[in-house]
């Protein structure tokens, strides 16, 4: 049976509801319930993780009895698990539900399979629909999903020689003024901004994403990595998000925690010391590199050890764009064993 017009419409606003869901370990989900003849019967999206799932939600507007034979419109596959919450398909099915209408299939190995389960209980399944919006909305929750941790770009910038600062330790600014107004675009589009301990107490960052003087509407959660202390009168510490501090050397176990906190991107502007942390982790799925027109000379590298010995175990990268800013340049890439190149669209 193919989708109608009025399961279309309501599939555009499940997806508008569900952007009001916030980004997190969930992903963002809206449902539509609609009545035989295609009128709305009731609205929801996921509120959060441990609150009801979107089609849960909806239900619940609802009196018993009130869904039987209705169709359920909803933007991802319900789910087949007990978590938080228990499953979507089976709130569904013991409803009365009769017909389902989804855009994307759930990736999960455990929360996946709802759709089966629905057409085993005799539920009318249609998938597929909208399902390009539906993956631009959850793009950057996909990807975690994929990776089992954040999204990870490491970003720096240097001289034409390789340099992050000159030899007494100076470095703003290398790059101009479109090169910084860039980089304060791509903070605004990440969930968290990473620095080590050695850049607070060196340059005091506030790590917030600007247009100009004014923050932009988005700022990326705070996380400050290392074992040296960070002043009570940091810059950081005034941030509009509390910052995250990790006492600690193992990248694995911070992203494992920011993922456990639903980050789904992590930007890293940490200097030198972090940038090559990452690297060396195998933990860098984009690089951002501005390159700016000076020479520097001397022995403050924008890159440390990462690991290479020889030639051989030169970690080779894959260019996504080159891109002019102003009198810099800046290139964006991605590791060249990686089979899945970086959607700029997506953060």
């Amino acid at each position: 049976m193919a989708v109608n017009a009025a399961e279309r419409n309501a599939m555009d606003r499940a997806l508008h509801l569900a952007a009001r869901g916030p980004r997190g370990a969930n992903p963002q989900v809206g449902a539509v319930i609609l009545s035989p003849d295609g009128t709305v019967l009731a609205e929801g999206w996921h509120h959060g993780a441990g609150t009801p799932h979107a089609e849960v939600d909806a239900l619940s507007k609802l009196a018993p009895g009130e869904a039987r034979g209705a169709t359920a419109v909803v933007t991802l596959e319900p789910c087949n698990h007990t978590g938080r919450t228990g499953p979507c398909a089976v709130a569904l099915i013991d409803a009365g539900i009769a017909r389902v209408v989804y855009a994307l299939d759930d990736p999960g190995a455990v929360s996946g399979g709802g759709a089966e389960r629905l057409r085993s209980a005799g539920v009318d399944v249609e998938a597929g629909e909208q399902a390009d919006a539906a993956h631009a909305l959850i793009a950057g929750w996909l990807e975690a999903q994929r990776l089992g941790r954040p999204q990870i770009t490491v970003k720096w910038a240097q001289s034409l020689d390789g340099r992050a600062a000159a030899d007494d330790g100076s470095s703003q600014w290398i790059t101009g003024p479109a090169a910084r107004a860039d980089v304060h675009r791509r903070r605004a589009e990440a969930d968290a901004i990473a620095v080590g301990t050695g850049t607070v107490l060196a340059d005091d960052p506030a790590l917030t994403a600007r247009d100009g003087d004014a923050l932009l509407p988005h700022q990326p959660i705070p996380v400050v990595i290392g074992s040296r202390p960070t002043p009570a009168d940091a810059a950081v510490h005034r941030h509009p998000h509390s910052p995250l501090f990790f006492d600690t050397h193992d990248l694995h176990t911070v992203v494992a925690d920011l993922h456990a906190r639903g980050v789904q991107s992590l930007f890293v502007e940490g200097g030198p010391t972090l940038a090559s942390a990452f690297l060396q982790a195998g933990l860098a799925d984009r690089l951002l590199v501005y390159i700016a027109p000076v020479l520097l000379g001397g022995g403050r590298l924008a890159l440390t050890d990462i690991g290479v010995a020889s030639i051989g175990e030169a970690r080779r990268l894959t260019i996504d764009e080159w891109v002019p800013l102003g009198s810099d340049l800046l290139a964006i890439a991605h590791p060249a064993h990686d089979a899945h190149p970086r959607n700029e669209g997506a953060a």
